[in-house]
């Protein structure tokens, strides 16, 4: 079963853009991504952020929710909640394993809809940007603004099996195509060398869309 009926069109819901930038030292490059969805602000809000609505889109979510404290994502990442600001905006820290990058989210209204403004900053690993680009994590936040699109029309949960099997298929492979060309390009706008993020885009969807070998 499909989960989205136009994989291109809905890759092409998301502006995306590729910042270069530092952290004290650190050399930095943050991926952005902006989607308006058709709900209001406090709706949206509700979605990204009640421990009990997240897993019908996203990931189940413990932890001491209020600023300060510490989440964890099942089977994902966790780190330290360092701002929020209902409904208008959420900063937390990235953490999986030893790295440590930082995540904001802002909400602000989009005519009769809520534009959603995601940024995720990450210290820059040469050999792994040179490797997949900014798609590596980019592709991912694409998959989930997907799947929070589709909770948001419908009000439902989305089934994780057939969530699970959506990048594999060939809806799928087609999307998230879609979104590390997209990715390319705002990777050679931010300045990389346009054959280079081409081929990373390639390596991206390779990694995205071949089902590991255990589960052949």
């Amino acid at each position: 079963m499909s989960m989205i009926p136009d994989p291109v069109a809905t890759a092409g819901l998301v502006a995306r853009e590729v910042r270069s930038g530092s952290r004290g030292d650190t050399p930095t490059r943050t991926v952005i991504a902006r989607r308006t969805y058709s709900t209001d602000q406090a709706d949206l809000w509700d979605a990204l952020t009640n421990a009990e609505r997240l897993p019908r889109w996203f990931l189940p979510i413990s932890g001491e929710l209020a600023i300060g404290g510490q989440y964890q994502l099942k089977g994902n990442a966790g780190g330290t909640i360092e701002q929020c600001e209902p409904p208008d905006s959420l900063s937390v820290t990235w953490e999986m394993g030893p790295q440590v990058s930082w995540l904001r989210v802002r909400l602000s209204p989009a005519g009769k809809g809520t534009e959603l403004e995601l940024e995720h900053e990450a210290p820059v690993d040469p050999e792994f940007w040179a490797q997949y680009g900014p798609g590596a994590t980019g592709a991912g936040w694409d998959l989930a603004l997907m799947g929070l699109g589709l909770h948001l029309a419908s009000g439902e949960a989305i089934d994780p099996d057939v969530e699970n099997a959506f990048s594999t298929s060939p809806e799928g492979v087609e999307f998230v195509r879609a979104c590390a060309s997209a990715w390319a390009r705002a990777a050679i706008a931010d300045g990389d060398d346009p054959d280079s993020a081409h081929a990373a885009a390639e390596r991206t969807l390779a990694f995205y869309t071949t089902v590991p070998e255990d589960e052949t």
